[in-house]
């Protein structure tokens, strides 16, 4: 007797974040780099993300949890108990110190985040 198991492919949809629908990454390769500053005011979202090789486009919006990793002792806490679609930005950056870092978390390992952690200026 024999059985074959499939298994769902893990991290094969693309996702970003968005403040007011524009991409927080400043490039979406390995090497790009996440910052917000300290004047952002807008709606925070995670969303599916289609690539080409001159632009990134935000598809639709995914549920997920925020967390803030101090800088200083590298402890994570989650400001929100629940997974959200969005979020104030500053709701979050109020919970921040600079050099802190917001990490988003994604609900499952289907979405791929290669982006999660934001550096807070």
């Amino acid at each position: 007797m024999s059985a074959t198991c499939f298994g769902q492919q893990t991290f094969r949809i693309c996702s970003a974040a968005f403040p007011n629908c524009q991409q927080i990454a400043d490039q979406y390769i390995d090497k790009g780099r996440c910052t917000i500053p300290p004047t952002a005011t807008s709606e925070f979202t995670l969303r599916t993300v289609t690539l080409s090789t001159t632009v990134t486009k935000a598809v639709d919006k995914i549920p997920f949890r925020v967390a803030i990793r101090d800088k200083a002792t590298k402890t994570v806490v989650l400001p929100t108990k629940n997974k959200v679609k969005q979020i104030d930005v500053r709701n979050v950056r109020s919970k921040c110190r600079k050099d802190d870092r917001i990490v988003l978390l994604t609900p499952d390992d289907q979405y791929a985040l290669p982006h999660n952690e934001i550096l807070v200026n």
